[in-house]
């Protein structure tokens, strides 16, 4: 069943959905009739509630500030926000909404990659843009669609391999039950065994459910402690997070003996897990991501001062984040290169910009509308912050179908998940199933 928390998650995401229509149109209050609109597509509700709205803020953010610097073409940037309700089906029909009824030239959005598959036959059809902020499976690309977190080789094999490098050899893998976490950890499982190590354990949880206890005592009972040779890969999304450590802590699999690596768990997540923990953190244990707000910069350190300073000095920048903010600007160049809003003339352009980001700079391939960029991995440190301890040298070309399986592989596997699942990219419970 789903848990008590991902209900009240709703209940207050239901109430920052209104806040943030409110702002939306406070803030657009005094736009002229020449405006541009965009949509901005996130969960406000559900159990993907934890994550989305933050990326939200820094969309909106970048639109204020074109905005206040004159806009784009001549024309002031007008945001429609919409609430993707953490479902994959509401995703699709908020998209096409969005198109069609309001007249929107891009949408910024999405989180998981159920949801983004939903769409992708949305922005297809319709010709349409979609600029995706956040890191994936890779095994897919789709021209429509601007992919700006890591592709898999720009986040999931360079942390498998800093782990073995650094003696981790044992992985047990846990994630949610959809598409990106099965995917991905077929790729763990691949490179795992290409470099020595081996899986001992694998286990899924459904979005928005509780761990049970018998796949926490799955990990206690095959975990080596002491021997400094396990590690938990985890790719769980939404606030199953705060259950899974706290029952990993409960259970004492620290990060000492044990530690974790975290696919899609970010310092807005972690911020919001430490606001809830009693006697537990998760100090030591890591993540792999291509952006860490502890980054030393000069341009992200103005990043985080205007996040803070626009939505309060308590809150964190994450790679989600970052990417999202990004993405506006990168959008707006492209448009200006297009010398047009229309997303398919915006689409020519899109891969051949390149913006000065909080992380560095970045590029977007005109090949696969990926994005070349660093990988990094951060360990969180007692500020509940990461400390980056390894970070590539040059950028990484994004490559979405990995190497260890030729590319009709990877599209059969994906297409037996999907039936598997009943024509979904998730699997969902009999006692959801309506």
């Amino acid at each position: 069943m789903l848990s008590l928390k991902s209900k009240s998650k709703t209940l207050i995401g239901v109430g920052l959905f209104v806040l943030f229509q409110f702002l939306a149109n406070s803030s657009n209050s005094d736009l002229k009739a020449d405006t541009v609109k965009v949509g901005v597509l996130n969960s406000f509700t559900g159990t993907m509630a934890i994550s989305e709205p933050a990326v939200a803020d820094a969309t909106l953010l970048a639109i204020r500030q074109i905005n206040a610097e004159g806009g784009v073409l001549g024309k002031r940037i007008e945001p429609i926000i919409a609430d993707g309700e953490s479902s994959p089906d509401v995703f699709a029909e908020q998209a096409q909404r969005l198109i069609t009824e309001e007249g929107v030239k891009v949408i910024f959005g999405g989180w998981t990659s159920a949801s983004r598959k939903k769409m992708i036959p949305v922005f297809e059809k319709l010709n349409h843009l979609l600029v995706y902020p956040v890191q994936y499976e890779g095994l897919e690309q789709s021209r429509n669609i601007i992919y700006l977190g890591a592709a898999p080789n720009q986040q999931i094999i360079p942390a498998i391999k800093w782990a073995i490098d650094h003696g981790r050899t044992r992985f047990y893998l846990i994630g949610s039950d959809y598409v990106f976490p099965r995917a991905a950890n077929e790729i763990v499982r691949d490179y795992v065994e290409y470099l020595g190590g081996k899986i001992i354990g694998e286990s899924y949880i459904p979005l928005g459910h509780d761990v049970p206890q018998e796949v926490i005592q799955n990990i206690v009972d095959v975990i080596d402690r002491g021997n400094h040779t396990d590690m938990i890969v985890n790719t769980i999304n939404g606030d199953t997070n705060f259950d899974l450590f706290q029952k990993l802590r409960e259970n004492d699999v620290g990060s000492v003996d044990v530690p974790t690596m975290s696919f899609s768990l970010s310092e807005n997540e972690l911020r919001q897990i430490n606001s809830r923990a009693i006697g537990w953190n998760l100090e030591g244990d890591y993540a792999a991501w291509n952006y860490f707000q502890s980054l030393s910069s000069e341009a992200n350190n103005k990043f985080v001062k205007q996040y803070q300073d626009a939505f309060g000095s308590d809150r964190v920048t994450s790679d989600p984040i970052e990417s999202a903010y990004s993405g506006v600007y990168l959008w707006k160049n492209a448009v200006i290169a297009a010398g047009s809003f229309e997303p398919e003339r915006v689409l020519v352009w899109f891969g051949h910009q390149s913006f000065f980001a909080p992380q560095g700079k970045i590029y977007i391939d005109n090949v696969n509308h990926h994005t070349w960029k660093r990988a990094r991995i951060g360990r969180i440190n007692s500020n509940q912050q990461f400390e980056i301890v390894w970070e590539s040298e040059f950028l990484i070309h994004p490559v979405p179908f990995p190497y260890s399986r030729s590319r009709r592989s990877w599209e059969e596997l994906l297409k037996k998940m999907y039936v598997n699942w009943g024509s979904s990219w998730a699997f969902n419970p009999p006692a959801l199933q309506n």
